[in-house]
Order: C-alpha cells, then structure tokens, then sequence
C-alpha cells in the first residue's frame, strides 16, 4: 500500500545512524525517528546503539512511536474539554491488544520510515517486532472485539474512553507435556511495558466489605452509610490509542489496584515484617491475573471483587471528566456521558452509579434510575446459560452490602411497577422475571439486571439478537419492546489485513482506492477481478507465501514438517464443546482410518492446524486437547499415510499467533452448534484473508453467507430450528451411535488404547455417548463429512478456489468494526463525531 507520510519528503542531510545529535524530534520522517529512537536509547535506557539489547531496540522504537502519539493526544484531550463533547466510555474486563508496535506504526502510516530508520542502525523491524510480549489483557473473542472497536472508536474520531484493568498475568501461558494442555504464568510485564504512563494523582479509594449504616441528621432525615471493610487503590494507566489518517488519539484507561497504604509501620518495627506487608500484598492480587479460577470460593470473591474493582473505579473516574469541566453539573450527566456494558462483568456498574447518586449526592430514587438507564447501554455475547453470570446473594451481600440493598430494591420497584403492571397477578412471570432466582441460594441474574438498567440491549449478530429476544429474554422483549437491537460485530481492518498480510494489502491497493483500511467496502472492486486468471494467480503466490512462513512457523514449534501445497485447515478459538473442536476431530480420524484401509485413498493432502486455550477448570475441554495432540501424534508419524495428514496443535494461542495463521488458512472451520455462537470474529478475520468457510447457519456465518454467496461458502448440518426440534423430540446420541457404522468405529477406536496406550481418551468417548453429546456434534457428523468431501472436490479445482478465495476477501467488507462502531455511535449513543486537527 502507498504510504502518503514525511517519509517520502524525508531530509537526505544524513542517515540516523551517523549523527552524533540528540535532539527531540517528532517528525514522521525516517531521520526523526531515527533521531528519536537513538535518543530513547542514550537518555531513557542509557546505551548506545553499539551496547543496546534487541530488547532495547524494541523499547527505544516503541517511546519513539509513543511520543508521537501522546503529542497526538495532548491535542485531541485539548479539543474535547475546550469542546466539552459527548463521551462515551467502554467497560470490559478484557482488551485482547496483542502487540502494539506494528498496529501503531501502520495506523500512523510511519511503518516504511520506522523500517529505514532501524536499517540504518543495522537493526531488522520485523525481528524487533517480534520480540514484544501479546499484552496479556484478554482471552479470547469478547477481548480481541473491544480492541477492534477502540481502534474503530479512534479512526471515527468519535471521543472515548476505554476502562479495564491493568493485569499482572495474562490468563496462563499453555504448555503441552504429554501432549496435555500445562498452565504456566504469563508474565507479559516482566521487563515493563513502554505503552503505559501511570497516573497516580488519578487514584480512586474503593471500599470493600464493611456494612450500611443510617443515620440522622439534626433535621430527622435518613441518611444511608457504606462504613467499615477496607479500602482499595486503583491507580490508572493510560495507553494511547492510535486511528488511522486521524489526529485523534484515544486512551484505554487501566486500573492496577494497590493498598491504601504500603504497608503498617507500627507492625513492621515491632518485628511483624510478613504481617506488615501482608494486607498489601492482598490487595494487588485484584488485578494479579485475568480471570482467576472460579471453580472454587475464594476464586468467586475475587472475580467479583475485580469486577466490582474495575467499576467502581472507572465509574468515579468519568463522573470526575465530567464535572471538570465548569459548565457541567448532574442536570447534563446523560447529554455527556454513554456508557457501555461489555457483556455482564461490568454489570455492577448499575448499581454502583445508584449508589453514588442516592448516598452521595442524595437524589431521588425515580431521578437516579431515570439517569442510569439514560446513560447505560449492554451488549449481550452469549446465549448459553451458564454463561450469563449469577452472583450468590450472601457472597455479594458480604462484598458488597450496600450495592445488594440497591439491587433488592431495583427488584420491588420492578417487579411491582412494571411486572405487575403489565401480568397483573401473574407470579410466574414474577418468577421467570425477578433479578433474584430463587434457590439456595438464592442467586442475582446480572443479565436481567444489565437489561432493565439501560435503555438499550443489542446482540452482536442478527441470528444472535434474533434468539436473545426469542429464547433469552421473551418476557423483557414483550415488557420493552423497542429495548433490544443488533449490533453485528466486526474486525479492524488495520489490524487484520493491512497489517498482518501486507503483501495482499499490497495488492488490494492496487485495484482499490487508497482508502480502502477506512472504507473496507472499496474491497468489492476486487471481485471485478475473480474470475482473471493472472489476478488469481497473484492472490494465490501471496497465500502460498503466506502458508511457507506459516509452515516454518510449525516446524519450529511443534516439529512438524507440512507441505504448503496441502490444503491448510484451520480452527482456532477458544477451547469449548460448542465450538465442537471435538468434532473435527471426529473428521480427521475419519479420513485417517480411510487411510488405513486404503493408503491409496485419493484425497487432498490436508494439515490441519489448531490452536486455542481451555480454561483451567474445564476439564472436558483439557481432554479434548489432549485427544487431538494424542491422535495427532499417531497421525504425524505413521508413514502407511505418506504424509496424506498432519495435525498441528500451535501452543499458547494468542493476537500475534493468529497473526501468522490467518493469512495462511485455507479452510476456516466455524462449526458451533447452531444457536449457540453469537457471532464469532474469527470467521470474518479468515474470510477477509482469502479462507473459505465451512460451518453451520451459526451467529456471523449467517451474514457471511448472505454477503459472500452460497457458492462461495461451504454450510452444513442443523439449523437452529432443526437443533430445537431434535432436543424436543428426545435426543438420543446412542442412535446416531449405532445407526452410522463408521462413527461407531471411530468413537470406539478414540476410546480404546490405540493412540495412547491406555484408555485415557475415553473422556471425550463419554461425553458425546453417556453424557448426551449436549451439543450435538453426533447429529452434525454425517451432514459434515459430506460437506467436507465437498470441499476435497472443490480445493482440486484451483482456478474454482482462487476465485472462491478472491471472493471472500472482496464481498466481507460489511464486517468491518468501523461499521459496527458507527451503529452503535449513531443508534445507541447518539455520538457525534469530532475531528481533531
């Protein structure tokens, strides 16, 4: 792509490299960088180039692109106040970032000065890039979407302000021994971060635990305390957000908690140095880790302590944004001020911003709730029940006293002003309805609490918001009927294609105007060229490089010697039973047995390539990895097969690992059970790299079918009506069992000693058998390896899948987040945009 920077204008006085000055300099030519990258060594890390570390390097570039920014942002937080503009403020528990360095010289259009000014010193940009750490702030899907959305949040110049929390540890860094998933710490900041500036005279005081008091005043008025527990510091730290061909710079705001005190003098000189520090060190392990295992009691408190932690402090921050400015006051709060709910965990946001305008500024409840539902939006991102989050109410109530008062009586007005109201009577709508499920014990539904406290609720997919308001949510539908929208999700373009697969963004800047990363519809223009053979040509040499640096990628890591001329099979999300990775398992040991009785077999040579973490506490999921490690293995090293199959299991899945697969894949799997993904991300980012999909009529998948065309896509097994007609009708996965000979054999083969030794396989056996195959990869078996012998046809007509691919990659423009954030800022937050000059 044509990079219109000072970088073609550069001065040709001298090359960085040479000169003996160090002067401050922010110019986006190659010399300014280069001048600005020697000075970060000499005076921030006190080397020169001759004693520097790669890590220095990496470092020194990194200050050098963040000086820029920060100059950038200084003037948009210049423009915003003197404008006193509309914000509107993201809260998620996770910003799956990935390395920085690359997106933000790309957004910045300095990439190409970056790479000479690191040349000049003899340096490589690419290996310097290579050496950062994934910035261990997410997980999966839900992390990497508000990532996008900041990045698309910026390049639309639309005012925000991103809030999480500024993890110690990442999830876990995975490991395989003996081809089962090991959790080691992810240590992302060991050697520091250069993105983040810490603002400690931004700290907020967050009270835990303790209990409510009322008390009167001289007057005889109630006035309601949260007093005792112990106080919390979240000290914030900001990392600029770069848009592309935009001055505006945005900032993710992330909250690292710390004591109130370092730690108890007293203790500490009587000789009580472990108790002294005991209580700060408790309090930092609140943004230690992302997501700490909550199978168990502890794990539970601290999940709701972080996330009630992220809030609060986040919550107190915008308010002090807004009331910065002079001519603000609460009258205006909600002509200011959006804020959306990234799914439930920020959830207690409700009643904390209740909280703080019943106790603390003492307004009038109806005024309060109006305010809040005026200011609050959520974003559901799953339909599967034991996903939408429940908190015990003694547990909560022993966290958080004073926000369990205000959601019980959230639940009364409700339940008597508005249930009521509409089923008069009517108790089990009371029941189906009350933000308080009974049992023992009784439990707080924070989804319904989202609902009812913001005036908008939105899916992420039309299929998606379709079932929220169907099967989800009926009775709120019918109780608000113009609460719930779609929002379909979408991908950054930036990131996603520009930047990860510069030769096809290359070559997609030939045929598209130059400001395709902005208008990702321009990509239309390229199927104008599908069908000519030269194009198919070039687009398909830029995969095969692609696959070869993938290949290598492979061989590295796992050992595994693979062909770049096979067909490159890829799945890769997060490890879960209804993404049904076990069922392509079901696939490659299908066509492996074929091998077996047949080494002649003529199939597609294939390597299928996974990657993707399981939780710590999903045993079932650390079984199926396991399983296809172990198959895997077996596979790689029989030679009856001639190299027909190979099965790559890429450890610790992450932004900068996808990176390198995308761009490679051939076959995107998308094969959820239908009905349960609500949208998927991945499938857009494959699909924009030129991978054809095979999947169900599932969250996106529905959308990219209606973009790219049936022709161009490859669909099978249930719908979500047929998957609700099969569970009414008594499913029974012992008669798929033994209706169908050769799954019977491969089901019985998995769980026998063949691939391990022993029958330590037969977990997964037994979940789809005796545990009732619960997502129904057995019903979808047949209708999928149908499907794929349809692929198999399809990959051996070569100018028929170039043309396919091409396909994909001009007619997914809908999907970008720029899109999606332009929605939300239009329909949802009513938020204009202001450019920054």
């Amino acid at each position: 792509m044509t990079t219109k920077t000072a970088a073609s204008t550069q001065s040709k006085k001298s090359a960085p490299g040479s000169s003996d000055n160090f002067n401050f300099n922010t110019e986006n030519s190659a010399e300014g960088l280069g001048t600005s990258i020697r000075n970060h060594l000499r005076y921030t890390f006190a080397h020169d180039p001759g004693s520097a570390s790669d890590n220095d390097w990496w470092n020194a570039t990194c200050l050098a692109v963040r000086d820029r920014l920060l100059d950038k942002a200084a003037r948009s937080r210049k423009v915003h106040s003197d404008k006193n503009v509309r914000r509107v403020y993201y809260l998620s528990l996770e910003y799956l970032m990935g390395r920085l360095l690359e997106n933000n010289l790309r957004n910045l259009e300095i990439f190409e000065a970056a790479r000479e000014a690191l040349a000049s010193f003899g340096k490589d940009i690419d290996a310097i890039a290579d050496k950062a750490p994934d910035m261990g702030l997410g997980n999966g899907g839900l992390g990497r979407l508000a990532a996008c959305f900041l990045d698309s949040l910026t390049t639309l110049d639309l005012p925000s302000v991103g809030y999480g929390i500024y993890y110690e540890f990442g999830l876990f860094r995975q490991t395989f021994e003996d081809d089962r998933q090991v959790e080691k710490p992810d240590e992302w900041r060991r050697y520091g971060t250069p993105w983040g500036i810490t603002r400690p005279e931004y700290a907020v005081d967050v009270r835990l635990y303790g209990h409510v008091e009322k008390k009167f005043d001289e007057f005889g008025q109630c006035h309601i305390e949260w007093v005792g527990g112990k106080e919390v510091r979240g000290v914030p730290h900001d990392i600029p957000i770069a848009g592309f061909r935009t001055d505006t710079v945005n900032v993710l705001r992330l909250w690292q908690s710390t004591a109130s005190e370092d730690f108890n003098l007293d203790v500490f000189n009587q000789g009580g140095y472990v108790d002294a520090v005991r209580e700060k060190a408790l309090n930092e392990t609140i943004s230690k880790v992302l997501y700490p295992n909550d199978t168990t009691e502890s794990g539970k408190e601290l999940r709701l302590v972080q996330q009630y932690f992220f809030v609060a402090c986040s919550i107190r921050d915008l308010i002090r944004r807004h009331f910065f400015c002079g001519r603000n006051d609460w009258s205006n709060f909600a002509d200011k001020v959006a804020i959306q709910l990234n799914d439930t965990h920020p959830a207690v946001a409700v009643p904390e911003l209740m909280r703080i305008l019943l106790d603390e500024v003492e307004m009038e409840w109806q005024a309060a709730w109006d305010l809040c539902q005026r200011v609050f939006s959520y974003t559901n991102h799953t339909l599967l029940p034991e996903a939408l989050e429940r908190w015990s109410v003694p547990l909560f109530g022993r966290v958080l006293p004073r926000h369990l008062e205000i959601i019980l009586e959230i639940n009364r007005r409700f339940l008597e002003h508005e249930v009521d109201k509409r089923w008069p009577g009517d108790d089990a709508k009371k029941r189906l309805l009350s933000l308080i499920e009974e049992g023992h014990p009784q439990m707080i539904r924070m989804a319904n609490l989202s609902v009812i406290g913001s005036h908008t609720t939105n899916g992420v997919a039309a299929l998606h918001s379709r079932l929220l308001k169907e099967k989800l949510f009926p009775e709120l539908d019918a109780l608000y009927p113009n609460r719930f929208d779609n929002k379909t999700n979408g991908i950054t373009p930036r990131r996603w294609l520009l930047s990860c697969n510069p030769a096809l963004a290359e070559l997609v800047s030939e045929i598209c105007d130059d400001d395709w990363p902005r208008r990702l519809i321009e990509l239309r223009k390229l199927g104008e060229h599908a069908d000519d053979h030269d194009f198919q040509d070039r687009f398909m040499a830029i995969k095969r490089a692609n696959k070869e640096a993938l290949a290598r990628v492979i061989e590295r890591d796992c050992g595994i010697t693979v062909d770049p001329d096979a067909l490159f099979d890829v799945q890769i999300k997060r490890l879960h039973e209804y993404k049904r990775q076990h069922l392509n398992l079901l696939h490659i040991l299908t066509l492996y047995r074929r091998l077996l009785q047949n080494p002649d077999l003529d199939i597609v040579p294939r390597v299928f390539i996974f990657a993707a973490k399981a939780a710590p506490g999903y045993t079932l999921a650390k079984d199926i990895i396991h399983a296809i490690n172990s198959v895997g293995r077996v596979i790689n090293n029989d030679p009856k097969i001639k190299g027909k199959l190979k099965v790559a299991f890429l450890s610790n899945y992450s932004v900068s690992l996808a990176e390198k697969i995308i761009p490679a894949a051939d076959l995107s799997e998308q094969i959820s059970t239908a009905g349960k993904e609500a949208s998927g991300t991945g499938n857009m980012k494959l699909a924009l790299n030129g991978a054809v999909t095979i999947g169900t009529l599932d969250g996106a998948n529905v959308e990219i079918m209606e973009e790219v065309g049936k022709d161009n896509i490859f669909i099978f097994g249930l719908t979500v009506e047929q998957v609700d007609k099969r569970r009414l009708a008594g499913y029974n996965p012992y008669d798929v069992y033994w209706q169908d000979e050769e799954l019977r054999a491969i089901i019985d083969w998995l769980a026998s000693s063949f691939f391990t030794g022993s029958d330590d396989l037969r977990p997964v056996r037994d979940s789809l058998l005796d545990g009732g195959d619960p997502f129904l990869a057995l019903a979808d078996y047949r209708s999928y390896i149908e499907c794929q012998e349809k692929v198999d046809a399809a990959f051996r007509d070569h100018r028929r899948w170039a043309k396919m691919a091409i396909l994909n990659t001009a007619l997914v423009g809908k999907f970008s987040s720029d899109r999606t954030i332009q929605e939300y800022a239009d329909e949802i937050w009513q938020l204009p945009q202001v450019p920054v000059s």
